[in-house]
């Protein structure tokens, strides 16, 4: 059987999952990772491999995550393509005819919503074309547009004085707090909650009448229609109804233009109707009728510009009272999840940020951990019983507070980075935890560093963890709570779902920068 998807579906897929992160029973993250890129593959950072999709792969992503900053209501939107206005560019004109027996002009493209037939100007303003100057001349693949559209008349109209014969419809200006998230090489924002924002309402009010025409073209301008003429309320037949033209004869006996007097309603086909008007001639005039978007130009946003992207915002930055972004270390991949859990719960995470590594609070006598240091991706250690090590790597350290943040993953238990056990494993086959209460033949000495240190067991305890430290009265938050000088990360584990993975070339992250991480999401 002959079947498709249409491209409907797609726009219902992406404006589903905008009002799912939207929603209030949905916790939906970005996330950034795997700061150890150049083990998984020597030239990552040249080449950067496509992700996997597997549930065994998920479980890795989860491993070498680093942080996580929540989407908020208002860092989600459909996208569009961005097509930037530009003088002596021919665009398409918006045609609900396109596919591949009738391609769009003069892109050619088999799909409406794959041709330029919208721009955004220099001042963020949004428009349709509903008219390019498609005419027999120009064999129907209209003409350079010559003025910039910069209105925000409610009617369609030309631009400027050129004559370039444009007709442009305003739909919409980016506001600048949209532009800042949403903008992109590629992509232009659309607004949230078009059917009810009533910043647009003026442009939907406009619109309500359905099947409202506004353009005809003529295919054909016929020969032999009489004298020079202008002729009007030319009625424009169809499923419709109430529609008239304004048709001219020019003194070459042809057709000129037609142009809509009055736009009726609910046409979905129609023809302008020129027996008992305009002499027959010798050969007929033919002409197209523009059918609207349902609900006309202005309606249903998403619909008419095929808003089947999204477009997600997060930004990383850093954050003394709250510091769950480490730095001088690395992330080389970035990422959305669905709904994780708090750690040890099975509530759904709602923090605005999260650590997802581990941590230790280290201490030693003299302070001597003020001065220690610890290489990024290097293994520690810590003997947890008799023949039993704890591994890790290294992911910062902070010689000010001995927070010591580190994870482990597959490699730390003797196997290779893509799961396959390793021939001589240093420590078996099994991942240790670092604690502050280790067995019996144990010690709480974490090796690894410039020096042994300790871990700081007095610091936190169940009944009141340890999230800040007061040093030379000063007071230093940590981002994460712990328990005896160990800290677990603040999302559990493999929870929730992993529905967007993105391997990029390695970003180191310092103290003084910050990241706006913007994940395009095609449906």
């Amino acid at each position: 059987m002959a079947a498709i998807i249409t491209d409907q579906l797609r726009i219902l897929n992406a404006k589903n999952f905008v009002a799912g992160v939207q929603s209030s029973t949905n916790s939906y993250y970005t996330f950034i990772g795997l700061p150890n890129a150049s083990d998984y593959q020597s030239d990552w950072n040249i080449n950067p491999p496509s992700p996997k999709d597997a549930l065994d792969e998920s479980n890795d992503y989860w491993d070498n995550m680093i942080a996580m900053k929540k989407i908020s209501s208002s860092d989600i939107s459909q996208v569009v393509r961005k097509t930037t206005w530009s003088s002596g560019t021919t665009y398409d004109m918006w045609r609900n005819d396109i596919t591949r027996d009738n391609p769009s002009q003069p892109s050619g493209t088999f799909d409406i919503y794959d041709a330029n037939y919208y721009v955004m100007n220099s001042d963020y303003r949004v428009y349709i074309c509903l008219f390019n100057n498609s005419n027999p001349e120009n064999g129907y693949q209209g003409s350079p547009s010559l003025d910039e559209p910069t209105f925000t008349d409610l009617e369609p109209r030309s631009a400027g004085s050129s004559g370039d014969g444009y007709i442009w419809k305003y739909l919409y200006t980016i506001k600048p707090s949209q532009a800042i998230k949403f903008d992109s090489t590629s992509y232009i924002p659309v607004p949230n909650n078009w059917e009810t924002s009533s910043d647009d309402a003026p442009i939907r009010q406009n619109a309500s009448t359905s099947g409202q025409l506004k353009i005809v073209t003529v295919r054909g301008r016929g020969v032999g229609l009489g004298t020079a003429r202008t002729y009007t309320r030319v009625p424009i037949q169809g499923d419709g109804r109430g529609a008239e033209a304004t048709v001219v004869v020019n003194n070459d006996s042809k057709i000129e233009s037609v142009t809509i007097s009055k736009g009726g309603s609910d046409y979905t086909y129609g023809t302008v109707n020129l027996t008992g008007r305009v002499p027959k001639g010798t050969t007929s005039p033919t002409f197209d009728v523009i059918i609207p978007p349902y609900g006309g130009h202005g309606a249903d946003i998403y619909r008419e510009l095929g808003a089947y992207n999204v477009l997600t915002y997060a930004r990383f930055e850093n954050d003394t009272e709250n510091p769950d972004f480490i730095t001088g270390n690395e992330f080389a991949r970035i990422g959305l999840i669905e709904n994780p859990l708090d750690n040890d719960s099975s509530t759904i995470l709602t923090k605005d940020k999260a650590s997802a590594v581990y941590a230790l609070k280290l201490t030693s006598a003299g302070n001597q951990y003020q001065t220690s240091t610890f290489t990024p991706d290097v293994e520690i250690e810590q003997t947890v019983g008799v023949g039993s090590t704890a591994v890790g790597r290294v992911i910062s350290y902070d010689q000010v507070t001995g927070v010591l943040k580190y994870w482990q993953d597959r490699t730390n238990a003797g196997f290779n980075s893509d799961g396959t056990a390793n021939v001589s494993p240093a420590y078996g086959f099994e991942v240790l935890r670092f604690t502050g209460d280790p067995a019996t033949g144990g010690s709480l000495d974490i090796r690894g560093g410039s020096q042994i240190l300790g871990i700081d067991t007095n610091f936190g305890t169940t009944a009141s963890p340890g999230i800040s430290t007061v040093i030379n009265s000063r007071t230093y938050f940590l981002g994460q709570s712990f328990v005896q000088g160990v800290a677990q990360p603040e999302s559990k584990k493999y929870s929730g779902n992993i529905i967007h993975v993105d391997n990029r070339p390695s970003v180191t992250r310092s103290s003084s920068q910050k990241e706006d991480v913007k994940i395009i999401l095609q449906f």
